[in-house]
């Protein structure tokens, strides 16, 4: 696909904020097998990606609980609280071994970074890992802020994630743009007021379009034409 439509000029302190996991990257490659490595210290047998992809954006703990629940075996919350954690530290080391970009992704944050759009990350997942996971790919040092469930004392579908993340990033609020997959990203925009632009090859166990986004895109070279109709009804 090739974009043959130009981005709108950001207004002042405009600002596009992504959810990471299953919007800007296709880390259910590096997910999965620290999930299977997780499990496996408990007997059970190794988990597909189409079993467990639509539950990645809801977490570690979501896709632990899954994992038991598909092979019918009980998960006590200790043994829970305690998966976490070897899921948390083998995944720690490998954040960035295959996850990539999806596909159109990096040519659009060059286009938005040329006409002037703040670039900011909002995602449940530990900022740490984010972080990590960024700087791997070479691509941390295009987002002015990033915020992770860890950050505040609140996380999507709060709308003050997302509205804090974009004030962190030197942007306003009121003049910024929600991208993201799941349900927590369209609810935590709408409680903000803020309009979002859905994804429909992420992870989620709703489809975005039962969720009522503004626009739903299904490739990113669909974004220039989107944003450019969301600037024409939210900021002009």
């Amino acid at each position: 696909m090739s974009a043959e439509n130009s981005l709108p000029t950001a207004p002042d302190g405009g600002t596009i904020v992504f959810d990471l996991d299953g919007t800007l990257v296709d880390s259910i490659r590096d997910l999965l097998p620290a999930l299977n490595y997780t499990i496996d210290t408990q007997g059970l047998a190794p988990i597909q990606a189409e079993e467990i992809g639509k539950v990645v954006g809801q977490g570690a703990l979501k896709m632990i609980a899954r994992a038991f629940d598909l092979q019918s075996k009980p998960l006590t919350p200790d043994l829970h609280k305690e998966l976490l954690e070897v899921f948390l530290a083998q995944y720690g080391k490998h954040t960035a071994e295959h996850t990539v970009f999806f596909d159109g992704c990096l040519p659009l944050l060059d286009r938005l970074e040329a006409d002037g759009w703040i670039l900011a990350v909002c995602t449940n997942k530990y900022a740490h890992l984010a972080e990590s996971l960024l700087k791997t790919l070479g691509e941390r040092h295009r987002f002015k802020a990033l915020t992770g469930g860890d950050t505040f004392d609140f996380k999507k579908p709060d709308g003050r994630h997302i509205a804090a993340t974009a004030a962190l990033a030197g942007g306003n609020p009121s003049a910024t743009v929600m991208v993201g997959d799941s349900i927590s990203d369209i609810a935590g925009a709408k409680d903000a007021d803020i309009p979002v632009i859905a994804v429909d090859f992420g992870y989620t166990d709703i489809p975005v379009t039962d969720l009522d986004p503004d626009i739903v895109i299904s490739h990113f070279d669909e974004f220039d034409a989107a944003l450019t109709a969301l600037v024409a009804q939210r900021f002009t």
